[in-house]
């Protein structure tokens, strides 16, 4: 299926999360003066038109990246993801939101390398632009599931993986945890960012047990939802699981999770936030 279209929930809630820990992790990442290879296995169309049809038709990013960007007090990892999105929009008004392979661009260094997959013809083309025949990325037209194990291990044995599939079917669940054992027994040591919605939270109970069951190590999940579960209402809430996270990540999330939930949720007062050691580092 490929009806998914991103630009639909463009810096909405989950996006905040999402990104939120994917700054954090590539700031900490690229400290190290050694290469880093980054993989996106669905990257999107790299930068969305806030005020394009897409986004327009729900306004999901006012609940998000648009409430943001006029609050003052927010958390350090908040407030880094807030002056990147100004970096982009060049200090002006909110009208553009980065993808994750933006972001991934303008955090990376030139000895690192960007690989980045997507699927959808029309976000490929879009991606491809965004790029702008950047000689550090490389752009496939492609699911990245297909291409993920060929760039593991990395030549330096240094690499953060980020799986951001659709969800649009529910084996996508089970593929993603497939896919996900391939390439950790390809490579322990890499980090491996997981972004999932909690549409039916049996399908994240399913995922969580799957993982535990691995034998996988060092396993950190950071959840934030607008609501109770309820599969009527759509998605209620985000995620993240990180293998082999930053040290500092538990810390950062720790401030950050709640405030999410105090300042994001609505007036039913459900917000609510998960932050666990799915499994222990030794």
């Amino acid at each position: 299926m490929l009806s998914y279209r991103h630009g639909f929930h463009a810096g909405n809630f989950a996006d905040v999360l999402k990104h939120t820990v994917l700054v954090h992790i590539l700031e900490y990442m690229t400290q190290k003066d050694k290469p880093l290879r980054i993989i996106d296995t669905h990257a999107g169309a790299g930068v969305y038109k806030l005020n394009g049809p897409q986004a327009q038709k729900n306004r999901e990013f006012d609940n998000g990246i648009g409430h943001l960007w006029s609050t003052e007090q927010t958390p350090a990892a908040i407030a880094r993801l807030v002056e990147l999105v100004r970096t982009v929009n060049d200090g002006k008004q909110l009208q553009l939101y980065p993808g994750s392979p933006l972001i991934a661009q303008t955090l990376m260094r030139p000895i690192d390398r960007l690989f980045l997959h997507e699927l959808h013809p029309a976000d490929f083309q879009f991606l491809r632009d965004c790029m702008r025949d950047d000689k550090r990325i490389k752009v496939e037209h492609e699911d990245g599931f297909a291409g993920l194990q060929a760039l593991l291990p990395p030549p330096d044995r240094r690499a953060l993986v980020l799986l951001d599939p659709s969800y649009e079917v529910k084996s996508d669940y089970q593929h993603l945890i497939k896919q996900l054992l391939q390439a950790h027994k390809r490579f322990a040591t890499g980090t491996y960012a997981i972004w999932y919605p909690v549409v039916l939270r049996q399908r994240i109970d399913e995922m969580e047990l799957a993982l535990k069951k691995s034998g996988i190590k060092n396993i950190q999940l950071m959840e934030f939802g607008l609501r109770a579960d309820n599969p009527e209402y759509g998605m209620t809430a985000s995620g993240m699981i990180v293998i082999n996270p930053p040290w500092t990540l538990w810390g950062a999330m720790e401030e950050t999770l709640p405030w999410l939930a105090d300042n994001l949720g609505d007036e039913t007062g459900e917000a609510f936030y998960r932050l666990e050691q799915l499994v222990p580092e030794k």
